[in-house]
Order: C-alpha cells, then sequence, then structure tokens
C-alpha cells in the first residue's frame, strides 16, 4: 500500500502541483477548487472545504458545523489532465460535520450499490454519450458550430467528420491518456451531433468516467472555438441527444444474472421483473433521468428533419426495438430514458433501485413489443402508456413515488424535487419568442 508521501513524490515526479478536487452538485455540474499536492493527506481524510449553501442542492445551512461541504479526495481516482498541465484530477465524495452527506449524488449511488453488494452482485453499465458542438453567432444565437453541416439525414456523415478531425483526434488522444477504452466515434443524427463510446465499467466508476469525459470534452471544444453541448434537444425539428445505459448484473461467480439463452428475449426471469421495475417507476424516473424542460422536447413523438426518431417515448420493451424505452440485446437491458444533462450518479441510483425493486417483488413484465411503435400509432392503433409529456409532470410522479424516493434516498429526492419545481415554475413565467410570434399582433 502506497502512503501519502509516496504518492505526492509520483505525483511531482509527473509535474504535478495541484489537485483539482471534484465533485458534481444536484443537477450533475462537476464543481470543484485546485489544492496543492503537498497535502494530500487532508484532502484525503477531511477533504477540501467549500461553502455548502453555494452548491445546489446540499440542503446545508449558512452556519454551523455543517454548514460548510467537504469533497473527501479518492485517492485511486488521480491522475493528471492533459487538458492542465501540472494539475491532477480527483473525485470526490461529500461529506459534511464529519458525516457522510446524504444530498450529495456520489454517496447516493454508493448507498444504493452497498443493496447489491450485499447479495455478492455487481452493476455494470455502459454509457452513451451522444452530444453537439454549437456556438453563438455575432447576435448571440445558438447554432451548429459547424455551419456546413446541413445534410437532411446526417447520420455517420464523413464530411463533417473530416472538418471536425482536429476536434475528434484532440478528443481521442486525450481521452486515450485518461485511461479511456475507446469503441468508436462518430455522427449522429442531427446536425452539429456526435457520439463518443468507450468501454462498460462497473456503475459507480462508469459515473466517475462519464464526468471525466464531459470535463475534457467542454475543454477540447472550447480550445477548438466551440461549446460542448449536453442539452437534450437543442434543435428544434432534429432528433435530440440521449444517454442511454447498458445494463448488466453478474453474481460473485461472475455470471450473467440478467442472461438466459432459453429464456424470452434472451433474459432470465430475473431480467424481466428489473425490466419491469423500470416500466413501473418510469415515470418517476423520467425526474431524474430526464431533468429539464428541455428534456420534454426530445421525450415527444414530432417528426424529425431526418426522418428518423429514436425517442424513447412509450413505456414499452421489446428485443432489438428502439422504438421502446426498454430495449434488449443480448442477455443485457439498455435502459434508453436519460439524456446527457441528468446527474448520472442520481440517474443510476434510481434506476437500479426501480429494476431492483422489481425483483424484490416479483413483478411482471408486460408482453414485449415486435413493432414499430411509431407505425403502430401512424396506424391509429391502441398504445402502451406515454411517459410524462413535461417535467412537472415527471417531478409530480417522483413525488408520488414514495417506494422510489425511499430506495433512492429522500433527503437528495426532497432537494430535486425542489429545485425542479422552481425551474418549472421559472418557466412558465419566461414569454418565449414562439408566443410574441404567435400571440404578439394575431388578436
Amino acid at each position: 500500500m502506497q502512503t501519502y508521501q509516496s504518492v505526492i513524490e509520483g505525483l511531482k515526479s509527473q509535474g504535478i502541483h495541484s489537485i483539482l478536487t471534484q465533485f458534481c452538485d444536484l443537477h450533475g455540474v462537476a464543481k470543484g477548487k485546485l489544492v496543492p499536492v503537498e497535502h494530500l493527506q487532508e484532502w484525503v481524510e477531511q477533504g477540501a472545504g467549500f461553502a455548502g449553501p453555494s452548491i445546489w442542492g446540499t440542503g446545508l445551512p449558512r452556519f454551523g458545523a455543517r454548514s460548510e461541504y467537504y469533497g473527501r479526495v479518492n485517492v485511486e481516482s488521480l491522475r493528471p489532465l492533459p487538458f492542465m498541465p501540472g494539475v491532477a484530477h480527483a473525485v470526490c465524495d461529500g461529506y459534511a460535520g464529519g458525516e457522510v452527506l446524504d444530498t450529495c449524488s456520489r454517496q447516493l449511488l454508493k448507498s444504493v450499490l452497498q443493496r447489491l453488494k450485499a447479495l455478492g452482485w455487481t452493476l455494470w453499465v455502459g454509457v452513451e454519450p451522444e452530444f453537439f458542438l454549437l456556438n453563438q453567432g455575432h447576435r448571440g444565437q445558438w447554432q451548429v458550430a459547424d455551419r456546413e453541416d446541413q445534410l437532411d439525414k446526417p447520420s455517420y456523415d464523413l464530411k463533417s467528420i473530416h472538418r471536425n478531425a482536429a476536434f475528434m483526434e484532440d478528443m481521442r488522444s486525450t481521452l486515450v491518456q485518461l485511461g479511456f477504452d475507446l469503441q468508436q466515434i462518430d455522427h449522429e443524427d442531427a446536425c452539429g451531433q456526435y457520439e463518443i463510446n468507450y468501454r462498460f465499467d462497473d456503475a459507480l466508476a462508469a459515473a466517475d468516467r462519464f464526468m471525466l469525459f464531459k470535463m475534457t470534452a467542454h475543454a477540447i471544444a472550447q480550445k477548438h472555438g466551440m461549446v460542448f453541448s449536453c442539452m437534450a434537444k437543442p434543435l428544434a425539428h432534429a432528433p435530440g441527444s440521449g444517454l442511454h445505459f447498458h445494463l448488466s448484473v453478474t453474481n460473485a461467480q461472475g455470471q450473467a444474472i440478467f442472461a438466459d439463452a432459453a429464456g424470452a428475449l434472451g433474459l432470465s426471469t430475473q431480467g424481466h421483473q428489473f425490466a419491469a421495475g423500470l416500466l413501473h417507476h418510469a415515470d418517476a424516473l423520467s425526474a431524474l433521468c430526464a431533468p429539464t424542460v428541455n428534456s420534454y422536447k426530445r421525450l415527444a413523438t414530432s417528426h424529425s428533419a431526418s426522418g428518423t426518431t429514436w425517442s424513447p417515448v412509450w413505456k414499452a420493451y421489446g428485443d432489438n426495438n428502439r422504438t421502446c424505452v426498454v430495449r434488449t440485446v443480448q442477455g443485457r437491458i439498455e435502459w434508453r430514458l436519460p439524456d446527457p444533462s441528468c446527474n448520472v450518479y442520481a440517474a443510476i441510483a434510481a434506476t437500479l433501485s426501480a429494476g431492483l425493486n422489481g425483483i424484490d417483488q416479483g413483478m411482471q413484465a408486460p408482453t414485449p413489443c415486435n413493432e414499430d411503435l411509431y407505425e403502430r400509432r401512424a396506424q391509429g392503433l391502441v398504445m402502451p402508456a406515454q411517459l410524462p409529456r413535461n417535467l412537472e409532470e415527471a417531478v409530480s410522479a417522483l413525488e408520488a413515488d414514495r417506494v422510489l424516493r425511499g430506495l433512492v434516498g429522500d433527503a437528495f429526492c426532497q432537494q430535486f424535487i425542489s429545485l425542479k419545481r422552481a425551474e418549472w415554475d421559472a418557466f412558465n413565467l419566461h414569454v418565449s419568442d414562439w408566443e410574441m410570434q404567435r400571440y404578439a399582433a394575431a388578436f
């Protein structure tokens, strides 16, 4: 086991003088500060200090022992940041008053994973980050950064890849230096939209890695004069961005719990029960997996300019069926609801909690869907139930789902509900350009 001094000396030998102590707020936005590497023991055992009420969603008071938020460094997460010379990145856990902070989303996920660990199981998560590259015009309007990216059906467009090769190569090389096992980079189904895939990991590591991915992408995009955007749907008439979770669970012997080659859809009984839990709690999960007003512009049955939309609108599941919110693939489950604006720790914690509740309660999944739900809707046929239509509906569903709130962590959920209700109220008070154009002179 390395001593603090040996770790410090190892970092200094790489030219490291500071540690970026990074945590995330309730919204899933990375926060932190730079601290000197020499005091590593303090950052690990006590934590880097922050004013608690200055961070969204901590619920901490403005005075007293619990007014300070302490981010305790995980030593194993320390790694030099290629885009910040002399700085090592460290993932932090939230504490207050010397105790685990129950409104810290990373602590939330760790707590839920303890229930899984008691069964001797491990959750593996592969995330698929989709994102847009944007910038602002001279009048401040947001637009696709690559103005030549204008194909009607832009999926897999190589010309855009060529035009943005410098950004892609910078991302590739930086992510590889940070230990990512890259699998593919492609242009997605909207103009200005890309996806970078990397290898799955255990749930906590996968969440940490996504946070590091976002930090890297923000830095590299800015270097190239662009803005990396996790907004769910920045373009009204194009597909939005998802953050699909590919989920599998193994037992202590490394056997896949969800997989059964002889079972329907290649799933075991527990796999179907897990999917049933996701569908049962889907309305409440929408709040945590699709947490912004804009998220519900993605989760809509609107027409796509490209002629295709993969929006998971209906509470259904099926084998390799991308029109369902739950897609089964080779004995694993793809949860298609999340978008990249979510707090990834909270979204994974809630997803796991819902699935385990399905197993615990022996929930029965509905009949698998073996048809294109968009085609079914176009024919005017009876449809499965639809997900919430807006953030207010989703937040109300979370508030009403006491079982899920209790499994995830009620203190975090209460903070989340309060902030999201305020966000919805602010949206409703805003007068948009659409309203002015439609109503100003109409009557």
